[in-house]
């Protein structure tokens, strides 16, 4: 049997040390070769004016064009699967990094740590897999934003919203893919939205405070990364701290842990899902976005006999459908949306749960 064609891989990185060590590492996989590399945009941008690869690696801050711009370009031009390879210890690289994602990118990795590290297989395990997944990703052209303003406001999902019970909480799950879908259905939410929303977004250790920076920057919603024992306010989004569990306590109040890892993830969307259901029961929005595995599709589906509303990202929107996709697949989601939709629903379920509302404070 003929062997299949390795995936073609262009390697944008201004380091040379890091640039040999990340061509190293992706050729050293047989279903991988590099077709050639770059130290800058300028670079890129021409390579693929010549070239096909099936993905870019992109390195975020370098000379000249960065790695937002560059993503930008290539997003409106000649579109194809972009992975950002960022490090953390730069606060302009964290914000960069995913503004590219708003961009068009489709994953961030964790520059892969020095040989003998202790996280160095770990590191290269998750470039190579993410590298090799986002290039089956099909990737349609980002037309520029002055293009986009006239764009019609996204429809009422056609199911009636529920009103049966007062919401008091929305739960999110998202992996790959969801820095932007997360960032697309805040900022349909209107500044005084009477939930607290709760979120496992699984993201690479060190990125979590410049992807709550980047969420309240962007959406105007106030984002945080969560604190144990702390009471929820509303029209607030808690972030997952990395490493830790996130559910809610007995009195509604934030509470995290350090439990084993669920679906080998810690933070996991299946405990908030659990905890969302045990504590909440039908006064509860869970949503469960684009991400790979099945993390917390199972516990949506608890969350959906206990009364709550659940909601699943559509295929067509979703960077990878598996979590989503699971959850449709075992009758876990009521509603099936595209991100720009979700806002919609939320804003209908909470304006119908307030005459219900208990005083604030009471989850």
């Amino acid at each position: 049997m003929t062997p299949p064609t390795p995936i073609k891989v262009l390697v944008v990185e201004d380091s040379p040390v890091a640039r040999l060590l990340l061509v190293h590492i992706l050729n050293a996989d047989p279903r991988l070769t590099v077709i050639g590399t770059a130290n800058g945009g300028e670079e890129a941008l021409e390579f693929l004016r010549l070239n096909q690869p099936d993905v870019v690696l992109m390195d975020v801050v370098m000379p000249g064009i960065d790695g937002y711009e560059t993503t930008r370009r290539i997003m409106e031009s000649q579109p194809v699967p972009i992975v950002v390879c960022s490090a953390t210890v730069d606060p302009a690289e964290v914000n960069n990094t995913f503004r590219a994602m708003e961009a068009g990118a489709l994953a961030l990795v964790a520059k892969p740590v020095g040989l003998g590290h202790a996280e160095y297989e770990n590191t290269v395990r998750n470039l190579v897999e993410t590298v090799r997944l986002m290039s089956e990703v099909k990737v349609v052209k980002r037309w520029p934003a002055a293009r986009r303003l006239g764009a019609a406001p996204a429809a009422a999902p056609a199911a009636k919203a529920q009103s049966a019970a007062s919401i008091k909480v929305i739960a999110m799950g998202a992996s790959t893919g969801g820095p932007p879908v997360l960032q697309s259905i805040l900022a349909g939410l209107p500044k005084d939205f009477p939930c607290p929303v709760l979120i496992v977004q699984h993201i690479a250790e060190g990125f979590l405070q410049g992807l709550a920076d980047w969420l309240e920057q962007s959406t105007g919603f106030p984002v945080r990364i969560a604190v144990h024992g702390e009471s929820l306010l509303p029209g607030r989004a808690y972030l997952a701290p990395d490493g830790y569990h996130m559910g809610l306590g007995a009195h509604g109040q934030i509470s995290l842990s350090k439990q084993p890892p669920e679906n080998g993830l810690r933070p996991a969307v299946s405990v908030l899902f659990r905890s969302v259901a045990a504590v909440c029961g039908a006064n509860a929005v869970g949503v469960l976005l684009t991400g790979m595995g099945r993390d917390g599709a199972s516990e949506l589906k608890f969350m959906k006999g206990a009364g709550a509303v659940t909601i699943a990202q559509d295929a067509e929107s979703s960077v990878v459908h598996g979590m989503p996709g699971e959850a449709i697949r075992i009758g876990a989601a009521s509603h099936v949306l595209a991100p720009d939709r979700i806002p919609v629903l939320l804003r209908a379920l909470a304006k119908s749960s307030q005459a219900l509302r208990p005083p604030l404070g009471v989850v």
